[in-house]
């Protein structure tokens, strides 16, 4: 299923699946426990009643700004996985901003979009320079014929832009979706976590383009974002004790769910 503006016809709620390390990272796990702990960690998220998940390669901190080719391959491993057991829609982000890999993963893999940190802007980051990526994953969507959608990070977490206005999330969302011709766009706070103002994100609104919230969502903030986003993706706080490396936790996951769709918290 294309995950174009149509689908953002309803509010989706994303959740997170955030591996442990890979292969080819400084303190790596067994590749098989990685991929048990992510299939257990992405049907819970499933079960809990959301709408897609995203594969993530969080534990390979500290991270490349590109990936190599063994986290490549373990990724698609591990999505595919996903794709096959899971009947909602997979996406992939390879960190620190690896489009391509991304992209590739995806295609690769069966899964239905990806998400890229510095899309339209270049950002310095703990991991150096993030160059923007729009032209070489849109080059390499149209050698694939590809479907998979690209949903792009505008003044991302953890890094500050240097060619975006500070703050002007309406200008930056534009550009994401009509220079980029991204097909959604995320806005976050300054930290995972950590929420955005409600402000950014009703500027990225003003610009039409479909807007998920990237971090931060509770259940006690859920129903006020709502009011302004397309999405929101889920992550930390899915886990036990909203602990990453710990399984995620039904409970945690149902309360964002019921939150999210007006049942309370």
């Amino acid at each position: 299923m294309p995950l174009g503006r149509e689908w953002f016809s309803e509010k989706r709620l994303i959740g997170v699946v955030h591996l442990l390390p890979l292969p080819g990272s400084p303190r790596p796990e067994p590749l098989h426990a990685v991929a048990e702990k992510a299939l257990g960690d992405a049907r819970a998220i499933e079960e809990a009643g959301f709408d897609a998940v995203i594969v993530e390669n969080f534990g390979d901190r500290p991270f490349p700004v590109y990936a190599e080719p063994i986290t490549v391959a373990a990724m698609t491993r591990i999505a595919r996985r996903l794709v096959e057991e899971l009947d909602i829609p997979v996406g992939v982000n390879i960190l620190r901003n690896d489009g391509v890999a991304a992209l590739s993963v995806a295609e690769a893999a069966g899964a239905a979009f990806i998400r890229v940190n510095a899309y339209t802007e270049l950002v310095a980051s703990g991991e150096g320079l993030l160059e923007p990526l729009a032209r070489r994953v849109q080059l390499l969507k149209a050698r694939l014929g590809s479907g998979v959608a690209v949903f792009a990070d505008i003044l991302v977490k953890h890094g500050v832009s240097l060619s975006a206005r500070p703050g002007d999330y309406y200008h930056a969302a534009l550009d994401a979706v009509e220079r980029g011709l991204a097909d959604a766009v995320i806005v976050t706070g300054p930290v995972t976590g950590e929420p955005p103002s409600p402000e950014a994100v009703r500027e990225a609104a003003r610009s039409g383009a479909p807007v998920l919230l990237g971090s931060g969502l509770r259940p006690g903030n859920a129903a006020m974002f709502r009011d302004y986003v397309d999405g929101a993706i889920v992550g930390t706080y899915l886990h036990r004790g909203g602990e990453w490396r710990q399984p995620v936790d039904p409970e945690r996951a149902r309360r964002i769910v019921e939150a999210w769709r007006g049942g309370g918290v």
